[in-house]
């Protein structure tokens, strides 16, 4: 006996001291394992820089508690386990699952107002069980605070039409992305600087508030007039060297040869600048008279040779798509109410991200090529008279991010755009041969000046015909692309949703990537574009073999353990009954 406690206690010993220098170690190395397929748990190293800027502590509201449909519950799992991963590497980053609705009765309603005013609009989810339909308000949010700052982090992307388990899916791809972005604004000083191009004709800024107010939380940004450069042209240039981007957003009226020199050689120097251009002039609004039609022809900006000296031409022409978005034109009428139907409308295009990569050739197959940073996991973006961009040969890198669909065709100008092309008949796939034509391209390398060679508009003792600074420039042929919608009460909606089809577009997750790639912000580009594959229970499946799975779930786990039982009372009574 004294032998086998000996025995005992060496085992006791070495355990506990096995266990000491575990966690000794584990003070030391901190290391986490992420067993899952696609890494979902595993943090980008964008967000592990984001996680290093939380010195202070930083709380984590998630209006995601209570009793939820499957599909939320899933959300509110994949939420808890990202939040548990930033926690991990930060203990500063704590968070609590709340209910909003948890409150005395009769109260409800007070909540939801005040959670509303907040700008936390909640949805309705209908649940189908076994054929049982209920309704339930859930609040797909959380708030994050720390110390003065706070923002905003929506759980649940809004897409308009799909179901809730696309819409889960989706968002559980966008977690990560979702709350490092929401750590880095109320944690991180703004330090780069947006201009926003005035005095050309471009859009007024209550048609691209959502785009400044959604890029105002994480940059600065102020409006830029060009006005001043025909009186201090130098003075412009070095006013406007002082921004890290420029946004020209749809301009209308054309550029002083002035006016582009100093845009040329601000992109000589390395500057970045995002262009929304309509190369022809054509409205929805002009359709709405009495003809219903109106006649789109070229609208001359003096911007051809600009474009040209970096590689690429913006036709004036009109893109013509099967792949379109819809339009709502009036029908007929049922006693006193108008009665409204949706056709596709082929002169907006519904634009899907390219695939394409294009370096100084322009016969390249869009599907050799995996898609660019800033349009992958984008969803659809809504075009409206759109034109061709044609890829030139030269030194720069072009990059198509976005083209139309293989069945559409580009449209000479002047045309008479008339609402009667809702009643097209079917179109025959051979009248499209040339499809796939890029509508939106990303231009990288050291920019030339256009001006090499040629008089100068104005005297520059600073002019460079090249430098070994890289610049960045992504052309729209679309002004609209840009543009939010306006109720009737003056109020901006959000970007890419279209009022009349009542569909969200994915316009405004296009643009807000765009401005970060140029910017240099590439980390948020990365987790946007992290691939997360979510299984799903096939519902229609479950509910055809309910009684089965019940069955194998129920009896097979219990089978199990018996027969372990029997075996293990059969093998204790082999070894110690004689």
């Amino acid at each position: 006996m004294k032998a086998s406690n000996k025995k005992a206690l060496g085992k006791f010993v070495t355990v506990v001291a096995v266990l000491v220098v575990a966690n000794l170690v584990s003070l030391i190395i901190f290391k986490r394992f992420d067993l899952t397929s696609d890494k979902r748990y595993t943090l980008s190293a964008a967000s592990h820089k984001i996680i290093e800027q939380v010195t202070q502590p930083l709380f984590i509201d998630v209006l995601l508690d209570g009793n939820f449909p499957a599909e939320f519950k899933r959300l509110q799992y994949e939420t808890k386990q990202m939040l548990e991963e930033f926690s991990a590497y930060n203990s500063n980053i704590q968070f609590t699952f709340v209910n909003p609705m948890d409150e005395e009765e009769g109260k409800e309603d007070q909540v939801v107002q005040e959670l509303f005013s907040l700008g936390l609009k909640p949805i309705t989810v209908t649940v189908d069980d076994k054929g049982k339909q209920s309704q339930q308000l859930v609040f797909p949010w959380a708030i994050a605070n720390y110390g003065e700052q706070s923002a905003r982090i929506q759980l649940l992307k809004n897409m308009m039409g799909a179901t809730t388990q696309e819409k889960v899916i989706s968002s559980v791809q966008h977690l990560e992305y979702a709350i490092a972005e929401a750590i880095q604004k109320i944690t991180q000083e703004k330090s780069k600087k947006i201009a926003v191009i005035k005095d050309v004709g471009e859009l007024h800024d209550l048609q691209i508030a959502d785009f400044l107010i959604a890029v105002r939380e994480n940059y600065h940004i102020a409006p830029f007039t060009l006005d001043s450069v025909a009186i201090n042209p130098n003075k412009t240039l070095q006013d406007l060297e002082t921004y890290d981007l420029v946004v020209v957003a749809k301009p209308t009226k054309p550029f002083t040869d002035q006016q582009k020199l100093v845009l040329d050689q601000y992109m000589v120097n390395g500057g970045k600048s995002l262009w929304f251009i309509d190369a022809v002039q054509a409205d929805m609004d002009s359709l709405y008279n009495e003809n219903g039609s109106t006649l789109a022809y070229p609208r001359n900006l003096n911007l051809d040779d600009f474009f040209f000296k970096q590689g690429i031409r913006i036709k004036p022409m009109l893109i013509k798509d099967e792949y379109a978005t819809p339009i709502k034109l009036a029908s007929g009428e049922m006693g006193s109410q108008t009665q409204y139907e949706q056709y596709p409308w082929k002169l907006a295009p519904y634009v899907y991200p390219a695939k394409s990569y294009v370096k100084d050739t322009i016969n390249i197959t869009a599907a050799s090529f995996d898609y660019h940073p800033i349009v992958k996991n984008v969803d659809g973006i809504k075009f409206d008279f759109a034109n061709p961009i044609e890829i030139l040969k030269g030194k720069l890198n072009k990059t198509v991010l976005l083209n139309s669909s293989q069945y559409s065709k580009a449209i000479g100008t002047p045309f008479v755009v008339s609402l009667d092309l809702v009643d097209e008949p079917q179109p025959d796939p051979a009248d499209y041969v040339n499809g796939f034509i890029p509508l939106a391209v990303l231009v990288e390398g050291n920019f030339e000046s256009m001006y090499k060679n040629r008089v100068l508009p104005f005297k520059d003792p600073t002019f460079k015909e090249i430098t070994d600074k890289e610049g960045k420039m992504i052309v729209v042929a679309d002004g609209d692309v840009i543009k939010n919608q306006i109720d009737q009460n003056g109020v901006p909606r959000e970007l890419g949703y279209d009022y009349f089809s009542s569909i969200l577009f994915g316009n405004k997750d296009f643009v807000l990537n765009s401005v970060n790639y140029l910017l240099d912000d590439v980390g948020l580009l990365d987790i946007r574009a992290k691939d997360v594959s979510l299984p799903l229970l096939d519902k229609e499946r479950v509910y055809k073999n309910y009684t089965t799975i019940q069955i194998i779930t129920i009896t097979i786990p219990i089978g199990i353990i018996l027969i372990f039982g029997l075996i293990f009372i059969y093998l204790r009574k082999k070894m110690y009954v004689k």
